[in-house]
């Protein structure tokens, strides 16, 4: 797998807009560093809009503010640098929302199963009041999201058999993402569910810890599970976005010109990213095809049946979530589905 140290990035990403801005450098900027924590690799799509957010803070700063990238979770997995952005020591973490629910319970209201029918209505609803009311949860918690990019619908894979009914998920040992939700959701299912860090995945596929696992096209792909499974169903049982999370900390020590910069590049980040996701994902499944992957979609019956299997873990969590936020939500999605 690529690997390249951040000073590698940095250089990419940066010379080139600093030996243009130098000399041009605007007012109420000065030097600093952020350090920005990545579970994935360089390819991916996350990685490409944290490029850009890296390429547009250099030009808009003159090259005073640089985002310094270390991948592929050299900083540890999603939980450990999220505690790290808290206490100041990472400056940038771009994760999903489970991880974080530990800390703000609220942000499961995303992980709900089936929240979602499509990505123009997932990103509707997290570029409006109701992701400005999940941002405004992470502020007294030490963070500050500047935006929302995606990880993308997730599908399983696994190494026993097409998954085309409920039923096939029984006795699969399965890894899911470290959240209560995923768990049950998948034990509603019949499957066994393993919380597992995204780093850890792929070498518990390869030794056979687990059978399978679940993630968003892109992440399947760039990570190379593909590899070591044998078959992946379109199940689409989660939207995952991804938050651009900056500490606190060092959000309250920047100027107002330096934090409307890095709000503005968060927003030319998401667009790329978002942009490269949808354009990527066909690709990909082709790729992974032609490498010799077994792929099938599930019918409509079938994933109403498996949805209805997951109804009550979904009523269940929403019973303990906040009603406001899911309000938000909801009444957001009924407007967008015309109901």
């Amino acid at each position: 797998m690529m690997y390249r140290t951040a000073t590698t990035v940095v250089a990419i990403l940066g010379l080139g807009a600093l030996a243009q801005t130098a000399s041009a450098a605007p007012t109420g900027f000065q030097d600093r560093t952020l350090k920005v924590a990545s579970t994935v690799t360089p390819e991916n799509t996350t990685a490409q809009g944290q490029m850009k957010m890296a390429q547009c803070a250099a030009e808009k700063s003159g090259g005073k503010l640089v985002l310094k990238m270390f991948w592929n979770g050299s900083l540890g997995n999603e939980l450990a640098t999220i505690q790290q952005l808290r206490t100041g020591s990472i400056d940038m973490v771009l994760p999903s929302p489970a991880p974080i629910t530990g800390i703000v319970p609220d942000l499961g209201i995303l992980d709900l199963p089936f929240l979602f029918d499509n990505n123009t209505e997932a990103r509707q609803v997290l570029d409006g009041k109701a992701g400005d009311w999940f941002s405004e949860k992470l502020k007294p918690v030490g963070m500050v999201n500047l935006g929302w990019m995606e990880a993308g619908f997730r599908h399983t894979t696994n190494n026993k058999h097409p998954i085309t009914k409920w039923e096939d998920f029984q006795g699969i040992k399965l890894r899911v993402m470290q959240s209560s939700i995923f768990m049950d959701t998948f034990k509603a299912l019949g499957a066994n569910a393993v919380p597992m860090s995204f780093s850890e995945v792929y070498s518990a596929l390869e030794v056979g810890a687990v059978d399978g696992q679940e993630n968003p096209i892109n992440n399947i792909e760039n990570m190379k599970f593909n590899e070591v499974q044998k078959y992946m169903s379109y199940t689409r049982h989660s939207y995952t976005p991804t938050l651009i999370l900056l500490s606190k900390k060092t959000w309250d020590s920047m100027s107002q010109e330096e934090q409307t910069t890095m709000k503005e590049c968060a927003i030319q980040g998401r667009d790329l990213q978002r942009q490269l996701n949808t354009d990527s994902e066909n690709k990909l499944v082709e790729k992974m095809k032609a490498a010799g992957l077994k792929i099938n979609d599930v019918s409509p019956a079938e994933l109403a049946r498996i949805r209805e299997k997951t109804k009550p873990v979904f009523d269940a969590y929403a019973s303990k979530l906040s009603p406001e936020g899911l309000s938000l939500v909801m009444d957001t999605l009924k407007t967008i589905r015309g109901k």
